[in-house]
């Protein structure tokens, strides 16, 4: 179902799944879909797509406005409002977010940093005021807001018995997630952002994971890449055990499964002093049983 194709992916997803795909680094990943095939270029050329993740990207019909970013206040000032902009926002809390040491002036420095930017994307993004929000239009595409989506619609298919339909929302979530935040800065709110990225990555390979476990098959290799994956990320975290310890079974690696489930107990008692968790147990139960 995915080929890496050197920095391109290609994918069958269903409809409503694309959008956040299409904005990795606005042309990185290619989404194609059933009946008939075609590139997701064809169907977004308008609207307005913004990537805060990874690379900043900024394209509105069809145009990109990314390198009119007045330097690199600028672009933290555009992420900042962008990954806010469901609040008003004061001025001091921007000056706060842009500057570790603000300059003499810090509300002259905003104000003209603000003008800049709004000659960049556009005064009707951005108001003016004591306090600020950026105004996108309504159906404005924002790769962290559609990454947040995903993951809701890949939980809830899951929850609902159809691996089918979390299948490609899991890997809208988890392409967003692994493209980082801001390379290279360093502030609260940018490690804030970055910790929310990683645990919204986990939760996208579970669901991933999951999913192709469930849908079997030639997926079975992908749940035991991902929940190898999950092992060595959250060494802790028993979920991504169990998914590990089902993939090998159904694989037929049963004996490999319960090993699995040996190197977590072991791991558990010496560092932490603690068992596995019921579901585990019970889950480690079942497979030998299954293989005696």
């Amino acid at each position: 179902m995915v080929a890496d194709l050197r920095d391109d992916r290609v994918l069958a997803v269903a409809a409503g799944n694309e959008p956040a795909l299409a904005t990795d680094e606005l042309g990185h990943v290619r989404v194609v879909r059933h009946r008939p095939w075609g590139y997701l270029g064809a169907t977004l050329t308008g609207g307005l797509r913004i990537q805060i993740c990874g690379r900043i990207a900024i394209e509105r019909d069809g145009a990109r406005l990314e390198d009119g970013l007045p330097g690199r206040q600028g672009r933290l000032l555009f992420v900042y409002l962008v990954a806010n902009r469901q609040r008003p926002i004061t001025r001091d809390e921007l000056v706060d977010a842009l500057w570790d040491r603000p300059p003499p002036s810090p509300d002259a420095a905003l104000s003209a940093l603000l003008s800049k930017l709004r000659r960049a994307i556009g005064p009707e993004w951005l108001g003016a005021g004591a306090q600020l929000s950026v105004a996108l239009p309504p159906d404005a595409h924002v790769d962290l807001e559609a990454a947040h989506a995903a993951i809701h619609r890949a939980e809830s298919a899951l929850a609902l018995g159809d691996p089918a339909r979390a299948w490609g929302p899991a890997q809208v979530a988890l392409f967003t997630a692994r493209r980082g935040f801001l390379a290279g800065e360093d502030a609260p709110w940018i490690e804030e952002t970055r910790r929310h990225l990683a645990a919204l990555n986990l939760r996208a390979l579970e669901a991933y994971g999951l999913a192709a476990l469930r849908l079997g098959g030639t997926e079975l290799a992908a749940a035991e890449r991902v929940g190898r994956e999950l092992v060595v990320l959250a060494p802790y975290r028993e979920s991504g055990h169990r998914l590990l310890m089902e993939a090998l079974a159904a694989s037929g690696n049963g004996a490999e499964s319960l090993r699995v489930y040996d190197d977590l107990r072991l791991r558990l008692r010496d560092d932490l002093g603690i068992a596995p968790c019921g579901a585990t147990r019970a889950l480690h139960e079942e497979l030998v049983l299954t293989s005696s």
